[in-house]
């Protein structure tokens, strides 16, 4: 609370000063009330999460896919994508092509090769992310698995042909 001192001094001359002492006291219970208020009423953001199945894996037993079976996305620089859907021993310059995300281009790439698949229920998107791809364009990616209900994909490395076929296309 606020309070008034009045002190007099002894001596000659009267004179009243008064001194004004304030309790600040309250004022400080007030601002943690309106912080705690602020904390309580605020929206947090929430992260946005996304699912990402990943199934216990032997590596002992490896999987062998037959490349009818099977769909390989590149994910290169500045967004751009490539596919091929061809075995290890014939992939060449004309295997691998290019495709984007406007229009459903890469969902529609996947439901015909999907389509075309002897086996559908094995059908299998492979994801091979270079070194200088964007997180976005992984995301996406995942994306338009989830659009074309692909539950069975890979994330891998890119092997040295692959390399060097990415290589080519990007100069």
């Amino acid at each position: 609370m606020a309070e008034v001192q009045i002190k007099e001094q002894s001596g000659g001359k009267r004179s009243h000063k008064k001194l004004i002492k304030v309790d600040m006291t309250p004022m400080v219970d007030l601002g943690f009330l309106l912080i705690t208020f602020f904390m309580f009423t605020t929206n947090f953001s929430k992260p946005n999460v996304m699912d990402v199945g990943l199934s216990a894996h032997n590596p002992d037993e490896p999987t062998q896919i037959d490349y009818k079976n099977q769909l390989t996305f590149i994910l290169g620089k500045d967004g751009k994508v490539f596919y091929y859907q061809a075995d290890k021993k014939d992939l060449n310059d004309n295997s691998l092509k290019e495709v984007s995300f406007d229009k459903f281009q890469v969902a529609k790439t996947i439901e015909a090769a999907k389509a075309n698949a002897p086996k559908k229920e094995i059908f299998t998107v492979i994801i091979k992310p270079t070194d200088d791809s964007q997180y976005k364009t992984m995301v996406d990616m995942l994306d338009e698995l989830a659009i074309t209900k692909s539950e069975r994909y890979v994330i891998a490395e890119m092997n040295d042909k692959e390399k060097e076929l990415y290589e080519k296309r990007m100069q």
